[in-house]
């Protein structure tokens, strides 16, 4: 039922002059379900504050409230149409009042507050639905959606999990939104996370590393979880930032939509904080990303890192490096570059990294994983903050297929790397080294010393008859060269 309304939506939007593509229909789509949450969420703590005599305050001022301006109720809690606003005067009221009134929460200083998530959701977004009349139906039909109801916000997670797919499949810029799952489910189940561990994305996206995290967290503990332990994972286990506008909406919305109901995702450059000021309390247990690659960062930015590069994913590095706390574990997804570039910024970051973290395990990720959005070869490495590094187990990811894009990556190819983590063991897709034998720039790359390479043995007459072929293609151009120098 609800999938149909999705997908009714949806159709509604792509008709609209002000949209065009995935990105912005889930974008705008996004807005609509965060204020119609936040109004049954607010309707709900309402109700519950009366039956104990208390009085609920809330966020919003009347007049913004989804049940007055988007969708009014009569007596009965029927639609009332004749204060239901329509065509220009909706849109005007959206554009001219709605926006204005809900960007100036980004004002708020406390960063844990309601009203600063919604000034910060906000602030950089804007309606984009051209028709007041396309801008009605969409709202006529979120309004049926109930989001104090589990069954409808769980079938409703795993929809828009699939519109963010969506927009990753379109390419382009959208794919900063989306890791596929089997490789996020791998990292996760590899490091068993506990109720108790603070976990930090600094490049959250659609927020599907925390996310992944919580289900897994939720599934391990199932109803043997305590009401503190479950407040604690809702509210003090989650951490993250995100500098892109749009970003910081879809996953603060898909975390929310999961189930967490108030996040500590921040719209902010992580690579604006000055790592040498990081004391052990800003630190955190685990930490798991995939940041982005191939940026480049002005010098300003630079000078908050130890060892300067203009390389995103190297700066991006040394922050996660000096966020891990005593004993903390990490996960991140490097591009192949990162592993064997031999200029001075990077060798240093790696020597630190064997030198003061113990670098366990790097995960060669087959080409394509990324695909349409990147064909970059990229690798997970895993570290702790335990010592220094004495040996590192590689396991090669390897689906028997080329990787495209109706043909992508799934949890079935990670089935062997989770069964021989734990011990480190060796196969034909595994092995380990030695740290000592790295060479002097650090090259870290995944070179497989088990590999055995296929040779292709033909039958003579098929080799016969490819020398005649290629030898007779060969006196064709040389014929038309021949001919050409006559003329």
């Amino acid at each position: 039922m609800l999938q149909q309304k999705i997908d009714r939506i949806t159709d509604i939007l792509r008709r609209d002059d002000g949209i065009s593509g995935a990105m912005h229909y889930t974008e705008q789509i996004s807005w609509i379900l965060f204020l119609k949450f936040l109004h049954d969420k607010e309707h709900n703590q309402e109700l519950t504050a009366d039956l104990e005599g208390k009085t609920y305050q809330r966020v919003l001022a009347e007049q913004y409230r989804w049940d007055i301006w988007a969708c009014p109720k009569d007596e009965d809690g029927q639609p009332d149409k004749k204060r239901e606003l329509t065509g220009q005067d909706l849109r005007s009221f959206v554009n001219d009042k709605l926006f204005p009134y809900l960007k100036q929460f980004n004002q708020v200083q406390d960063v844990r507050s309601l009203q600063y998530k919604i000034g910060h959701i906000f602030e950089y977004l804007d309606n984009r639905i051209a028709s007041g009349h396309t801008l009605r139906e969409v709202l006529t039909l979120v309004d049926e959606m109930d989001f104090q109801r589990q069954d409808d916000l769980f079938e409703l997670s795993d929809i828009y999990e699939r519109l963010l797919k969506g927009m990753g499949a379109d390419g382009g810029n959208s794919g900063e939104f989306y890791t596929p799952r089997p490789v996020i489910k791998a990292i996760v189940q590899a490091l068993d996370i506990k109720i108790g561990q603070t976990i930090y994305d600094g490049a959250v996206g659609s927020a599907g590393f925390l996310i992944e995290s919580y289900e897994y967290l939720r599934d391990k503990y199932g109803e043997n979880i305590s009401t503190t332990q479950l407040r604690f994972l809702k509210e003090d286990t989650f951490f993250g930032n995100e500098k892109t506008p749009l970003a910081y909406i879809m996953g603060m919305m898909n975390m929310i939509l999961h189930g967490i109901d108030s996040p500590n995702i921040y719209k902010r450059n992580t690579l604006t904080a000055d790592i040498r000021d990081f004391q052990e309390k800003d630190r955190y247990d685990i930490i798991i990303a995939n940041p982005p690659f191939g940026g480049k960062e002005k010098s300003q930015i630079q000078q908050n890192f130890p060892i300067r590069s203009s390389a995103t994913e190297l700066l991006f590095l040394q922050h996660f490096m000096k966020s891990l706390k005593q004993g903390g574990q990490a996960a991140i997804v490097v591009p192949e570059g990162v592993l064997f570039q031999s200029n001075n910024a990077f060798v240093q970051v790696k020597r630190e990294l064997l030198e003061n973290f113990n670098l366990h395990t790097i995960v060669s990720l087959p080409p394509g994983i990324f695909l349409p959005y990147s064909g970059v070869k990229t690798n997970i490495v895993f570290f702790s903050r335990a010592g220094g590094t004495s040996d590192v187990w590689y396991y090669e990811i390897d689906p028997g297929y080329k990787l495209t894009k109706n043909k992508p990556i799934e949890e079935s190819h990670f089935e062997e790397f989770l069964d021989f983590f734990p011990k480190r063991k060796e196969s034909g897709k595994s092995w380990t080294v030695k740290t000592a034998s790295f060479s002097e720039e650090v090259d870290l790359t995944a070179k497989n010393p088990n590999a055995i390479k296929k040779i292709s043995h033909q039958s003579p007459k098929y080799l016969l008859s490819s020398i005649k072929d290629r030898n007779r293609k060969i006196e064709e151009l040389l014929f038309q060269i021949e001919d050409s120098l006559e003329r």
